[in-house]
């Protein structure tokens, strides 16, 4: 490998035309100079042609004078990564559940809308893929409905969401009957969820095992489709439910007892989020907090 102090002799030398220029520009001695040069010639073969007025490059300095440029290239843009000043520009990488994610995708895209040199990245997973995602350095945030101990992470509240049964806005739902008369559209927490929120709604009920099943899709932008047809009813996140298009269609019945999760942000422990992710956090979180 080719030192970076020799290279950026080299560079000088060329910028500078002549050795002495070059010594004093550098804080160098002629002779410290002179064997930086010698040094890559050892490696790369003659690159200077040493006229009595000016130095002339050959084709491998040409080709090293290049390759010198592109490297203070790369570290420029290097400490612009790693400073990360610019509030405006860079990647924001997000995983989370599709429930928040719903909600919170348009919010990032105004964002972009308004900082163009934003980019957003934003993926739909569940608690574990989130975990490993974040721990792999894959994305930079992620919310999770589970409280990590990792200490190779950071962990704050984000928000709480409540779950809500939701049914079609054409339907009169007064009890167990009612919910067994329409029937369940499933999804693939929709067991866990259901069971957790109707045995606060109806504690003396069966529970949602004893409920005919009208339907089932793995596809959280969708679930609330055959719900607003009328075809049965759903318990989901309430950011899935304000992230439906069509609100009059449906209905949420209220219960005697809220159950609701938090939901937490998590990032790496051992550096901090970048100063784009610190200001597009903060704005989140207000945003959210007023749905």
């Amino acid at each position: 490998m080719l030192s970076p102090q020799w290279l950026r002799t080299f560079a000088t030398l060329v910028e500078q035309g002549n050795f002495t220029r070059c010594a004093e520009y550098l804080d160098l001695t002629q002779a410290a100079v002179s064997q930086h040069v010698q040094k890559l010639e050892e490696r790369l073969g003659p690159l200077l042609i040493r006229r009595p007025r000016q130095l002339e490059l050959t084709p491998a300095g040409r080709a090293l004078l290049e390759y010198c440029e592109e490297v203070s290239a790369a570290d420029q843009r290097l400490h612009k990564r790693l400073s990360e000043h610019d509030d405006q520009r860079g990647e924001i990488g997000l995983i989370c559940p599709g429930s928040i994610g719903l909600a919170l995708y348009p919010m990032l895209l105004n964002l972009q809308q308004a900082n163009p040199g934003l980019i957003i990245r934003q993926r739909f997973a569940p608690d574990r893929e989130v975990l490993e995602a974040v721990l792999e350095n894959r994305f930079e945030l992620g919310l999770v409905t589970l409280k990590p101990d990792d200490p190779r992470l950071c962990v704050s509240r984000f928000t709480e969401e409540p779950l809500e049964l939701i049914a079609p806005a054409s339907e009169r739902v007064e009890g167990w009957e009612d919910l067994q008369r329409i029937g369940f559209i499933d999804h693939p927490d929709g067991r866990a969820m259901g069971s957790r929120l109707l045995s606060r709604y109806f504690p003396e009920a069966p529970g949602v095992g004893s409920l005919p099943c009208r339907g089932f899709t793995n596809q959280i932008g969708l679930i609330l489709e055959p719900v607003a047809r009328g075809l049965g009813f759903t318990v989901l996140p309430r950011y899935a439910r304000l992230a439906f298009q069509r609100p009059d269609s449906i209905q949420v019945i209220r219960g005697p007892r809220l159950v609701e999760d938090t939901l937490w942000l998590i990032h790496r422990a051992e550096w901090p989020l970048s100063s784009r992710t610190e200001l597009v956090v903060q704005k989140l979180r207000i945003e959210v907090e007023g749905l």
